[in-house]
């Protein structure tokens, strides 16, 4: 009985971080660039009482044995990166990689994250910058006096000025991509830095060798799935649910079993 009840609080504390996990997803379904999450689960150890195969009599060995299973736990919280839907917004500093690939931008402490939200502003002086003031690697400044803002497929960034007819390249996007994007960090901000799980960023031209093209004035939103992740909440609280009623009955064991000792 004292089993049953460490056992259920197993699966009680793994539902918890599934709820935890499904609530992060729903919270950010109007997030640019987010991807959702999905938490993984692994059976514990096992108490072996009658080992499969044992010599039960002469000639003769058990085909099953008796195992008893301590729970469950939550092995991964892994991040699915397939692309989210596209929205158009009609706004030329607004970048959608279609395919694989990740911006990067330059943290204030000289670090490199890469993110997905194409969402760009320009600064003060005229720096393409993230929504939190990050700069592109690359460092594009678009002119105060320019016309118009193009950003080709190949990340190639050009302007236009009222009395000029051919365009001015500034500069060019590129991107980056992992061996192992699950192994990447994030770190809020919609950004993520590499970790020895995802391996050395792989930087190349957008479009080329496997890398997504850019797209201008279109959006990367979340991934997330609505009705999925309503039908996983209620699998969830089901689970937390029987997991609760296993803890009340394996009480009640306890209850009886005090009476009747006392008897």
């Amino acid at each position: 009985m004292l089993r049953a009840m460490k056992t259920a609080v197993t699966g009680m504390n793994a539902q918890q971080i599934l709820i935890d996990t499904i609530a992060n997803n729903l919270a950010n379904i109007n997030t640019v660039g987010y991807k959702a999450q999905r938490a993984t689960f692994r059976d514990l150890l096992y108490q072996t009482i009658k080992e499969p195969g044992r010599i039960v009599r002469l000639n003769y060995t058990a085909p099953i044995g008796i195992q008893l299973g301590c729970g469950t736990e939550v092995s991964a919280v892994e991040r699915d990166f397939r692309k989210g839907r596209v929205l158009q917004t009609g706004n030329p500093l607004d970048v959608l990689i279609d395919g694989d690939g990740f911006f990067e931008v330059e943290l204030p402490d000289g670090r490199i994250a890469y993110t997905r939200d194409g969402a760009f502003k320009l600064s003060a002086d005229g720096l393409l910058v993230t929504s939190e003031g990050y700069p592109l690697l690359q460092r594009i400044y678009i002119p105060p006096e320019a016309e118009s803002i193009i950003i080709a497929k190949d990340g190639t960034v050009s302007v236009t000025y009222p009395d000029e007819v051919e365009p001015e390249v500034l500069g060019q996007i590129m991107i980056a991509k992992f061996v192992n994007p699950q192994g990447l960090k994030a770190i809020g901000e919609n950004l993520y830095v590499e970790t020895p799980a995802s391996g050395k960023p792989i930087e190349g031209i957008p479009g080329e060798e496997g890398f997504g093209e850019l797209r201008q004035s279109y959006l990367e939103m979340a991934n997330v799935d609505i009705v999925k992740e309503m039908v996983n909440m209620i699998m969830a609280q089901r689970a937390f649910e029987i997991a609760s009623r296993v803890i009340t009955t394996s009480d009640r064991m306890f209850e009886i079993t005090n009476r009747l000792v006392r008897a």
